[in-house]
C-alpha cells in the first residue's frame, strides 16, 4: 500500500467499525392478513406502506404476509412467528377467553389489541340459477364454507349452530379460499359461499358482475339470538346498488376487523406502527374504500377484547384520546 494513503485507509476502517451495518440496525416486523384479494391484505399493505416511509429514521421495516386469516393469525402470533395480525373481533374475544376454536390451547394471555378497522358484515352470495331466497335454501346445495384457519369458517360454524343447521346439510362443503370462491361460483362448481369482509370487496364484486350472483340476507330468530348473546356481533346492512345486479339492501350481521399483536412485541415497535397510521390518517383512509369512514376514537375501543398494547396506549394518551 502507498504509505501516504495509510492514514486514510485506517480512518475509513475506524469509521466502518463505528457505524452498525444496516442489517444490525433494521428491525423486521410482519403483519399476517388473509387472501391477496381481500381487505385484510389491503389493510396490512396500507399499514406497512405508511410505516416504511419512515424506516430510515425508525429502523423498522414492515412486510405483509398473505395467510389463512383470523384464527391462523392469532395462533401464529401466539407461536412467535408473526408480530401482528388482522383478525375478526369475535375471534379476538374467543382467543382472550380461550374458548371455541382456542379451547385446546387455552386463553392467550399475551394477546394485545392495537386498534380496530372496518366493519365486516357476514356476506352470503348465491349463484343466480340456484334460486336461493334465504340461507336455509342451501340445504342439499354445494356451499363453500371457507378455508380452515379463517375467521369466516369459524363464524359460519357458529352461525349454523344458531340456526339449527350443520355442515352435513350441504351436498358439498368446499374449503376454497376467499380469492377462489367467486370464480368457482361463476363456473357452476358451487351454489353459494359465506364470507366476512369489508365492503366494497373485489371478491363480491367479481361474481355479481361476471355471472349475476345474488346477495342473500341473514335474518331470523337464530340470527337475532346470536347477535343479542354476543358482545362482538352487531346488525349490519349492505347498501342496495353497491354491487351489480343487487339493487336491494341486504340485511345481515357482522364483526369488526381488528389489528392484534403480542405483549412480547417491543413497545417502541407498536408505538411506531400506531403513529405511522394516525399521523397519516387521511392517506390511510384513501388506501381502500372500506376505510373511508374510520374514526380514530372508535378504532381504539370498538371491537377490542384484549388489553391495549402499552406501545399503542402510549400514543393514544399522548393524543389525549384516553
Amino acid at each position: 500500500m502507498n504509505i501516504t494513503r495509510l492514514p486514510l485507509a485506517l480512518a475509513a476502517l475506524a469509521l466502518a467499525a463505528a457505524i452498525p451495518t444496516a442489517s444490525a440496525q433494521t428491525k423486521f416486523v410482519t403483519i399476517g392478513t388473509g387472501g391477496v384479494t381481500g381487505v385484510y391484505y389491503a389493510a396490512g399493505g396500507a399499514i406497512c406502506r405508511l410505516m416504511n416511509k419512515d424506516r430510515a429514521k425508525t429502523g423498522i421495516r414492515c412486510s405483509v404476509e398473505s395467510t389463512g386469516g383470523s384464527v391462523y393469525n392469532i395462533n401464529t402470533i401466539r407461536g412467535g412467528e408473526l408480530d401482528f395480525g388482522v383478525t375478526q373481533s369475535d375471534w379476538q374475544y374467543h382467543a382472550v377467553k380461550g374458548d371455541k376454536v382456542f379451547a385446546k390451547d387455552g386463553a392467550f394471555g399475551d394477546l394485545r389489541a392495537v386498534f380496530s378497522l372496518h366493519p365486516e358484515p357476514f356476506t352470503v352470495v348465491a349463484r343466480k340459477e340456484a334460486n336461493i331466497t334465504k340461507f336455509e335454501d342451501f340445504k342439499g346445495k354445494r356451499f363453500n364454507v371457507g378455508n380452515p384457519g379463517s375467521g369466516t369458517r369459524a363464524s359460519l360454524e357458529e352461525m349454523l349452530g344458531a340456526i339449527g343447521m350443520k355442515m352435513g346439510d350441504f351436498s358439498l362443503a368446499s374449503e376454497l379460499k376467499a380469492d377462489e370462491h367467486g370464480a368457482a361460483l361463476c363456473d357452476n362448481k358451487i351454489d353459494g359461499f359465506f364470507y366476512g369482509v369489508g365492503h366494497p370487496s373485489a371478491n363480491i364484486q367479481d361474481p355479481t358482475t361476471t355471472c349475476g350472483a345474488k346477495l342473500v340476507s341473514l335474518t331470523g330468530p337464530g340470527i337475532d339470538k346470536l347477535v343479542k348473546s354476543a358482545p362482538y356481533y352487531a346488525y349490519a346492512e349492505i347498501p342496495g346498488g353497491l354491487y351489480a345486479n343487487n339493487p336491494q339492501p341486504t340485511r345481515t350481521y357482522g364483526v369488526l376487523a381488528t389489528l392484534v399483536t403480542s405483549a412480547k412485541v417491543p413497545d417502541a415497535v407498536v408505538y411506531e406502527l400506531v403513529k405511522s397510521v394516525f399521523e397519516n390518517f387521511d392517506d390511510f383512509k384513501k388506501l381502500h374504500p372500506a376505510f373511508a369512514h374510520l374514526d380514530p376514537k372508535a378504532m381504539i375501543k370498538d371491537g377490542l377484547s384484549a388489553p391495549l398494547h402499552p406501545g399503542a396506549l402510549k400514543y393514544y394518551r399522548e393524543k389525549g384520546w384516553i
